[in-house]
């Protein structure tokens, strides 16, 4: 097998600034791939959000793992901006093989357990926009390119599983309707693109150590355990590279149709391909919130990673 799994494809990683995006990005170009990194925070401005990440870094670690990373700063919510993306990965590559639709942007949007009536209503709506429109206007401009070469994936990145979000209440209306809806989307994608030589999927981290999980702990990656002191679940945590795994492991999957339309985990996936964590390890959230954490029992991470 190929050390370099994904030499000659061509990734659009929607999304790509921080988090399951740049660990995504990241980990398809150690597979050897050509990656569009995408993002509202450059080196020159920066998004809402306010933070240091942007989607220059995000294309110099893809090269630095052994890809092609490339930058293009986008709005996913201006169609023609982001038309003129896939107008260039066009032009630059004649092809696209995987699409990862990770565009987020609600985190300070949504307030905890507070009913819709309650909730600002332009911040719903916001997080709604920028949730659900950005993946169907990339989608919408995306998808033809990708369809000229047999083969191609679909990712739409959300937080839970079809199995998971369909029984829980997760945050709030705005939220969970976004997260549910994502979920929805790969479904829908998959009727579309199956018949035309194409796969999509949904897929989601579990409790993800992103930059900014991390600084609400106020902890790095080097002593991340350090928040299990105030929440002892955070045990069951894992780094945006393995979502990015995942990611990496269906683009190179000969068989990657059989997941279309499904809804799909990184926990999941880990065992059915055996990649790993960046410390070896192979959480498995969704499990574990079922069996550990939502039932109210210690924290204890024994046989779930």
């Amino acid at each position: 097998m190929s050390a370099k799994p994904l030499d000659g494809k061509v990734a659009l990683v929607a999304g790509a600034t921080r988090g399951a995006g740049r660990g995504t990005a990241v980990q398809l170009g150690a597979a050897g791939a050509t990656v569009y990194a995408t993002g509202r925070s450059t080196r020159g401005h920066r998004s809402e959000y306010d933070r240091p990440e942007t989607v220059e870094e995000t294309a110099d670690l893809v090269t630095a793992a052994g890809g092609h990373g490339i930058a293009v700063p986008t709005d996913h919510l201006e169609p023609d901006r982001v038309r003129a993306l896939v107008e260039r990965i066009d032009a630059e590559q004649g092809r696209l093989d995987i699409l990862v639709n990770d565009v987020w942007g609600g985190e300070g949007l949504f307030a905890w357990d507070k009913p819709v009536w309650e909730h600002d209503l332009d911040d719903g709506l916001r997080l709604w926009r920028l949730a659900l429109d950005t993946h169907a206007i990339t989608s919408h401009f995306a998808l033809p390119l990708m369809l000229r070469t047999p083969g191609g994936l679909v990712v739409e990145m959300t937080d839970g599983t079809a199995e998971y979000n369909g029984a829980n209440y997760r945050n709030s209306y705005f939220y969970d309707i976004a997260k549910s809806a994502v979920l929805r989307m790969a479904f829908t994608l998959g009727h579309e693109l199956g018949p035309r030589g194409a796969t999509a999927v949904a897929l989601t981290p579990g409790w993800l150590r992103s930059e900014m999980m991390l600084d609400a702990y106020g902890v790095t990656e080097e002593n991340w355990r350090d928040a299990t002191e105030c929440a002892p679940h955070f045990a069951i945590s894992e780094t945006p590279s393995y979502v990015g795994r995942a990611v990496a492991a269906l683009a190179a999957d000969p068989e990657v149709a059989r997941w279309n339309g499904r809804s799909l985990s990184s926990g999941r996936l880990a065992r059915e391909y055996g990649f790993t964590d960046l410390d070896g390890s192979r959480p498995d959230a969704w499990r574990y919130l079922v069996e550990v954490q939502d039932p109210g029992k210690p924290a204890d991470t024994d046989g779930y990673r």
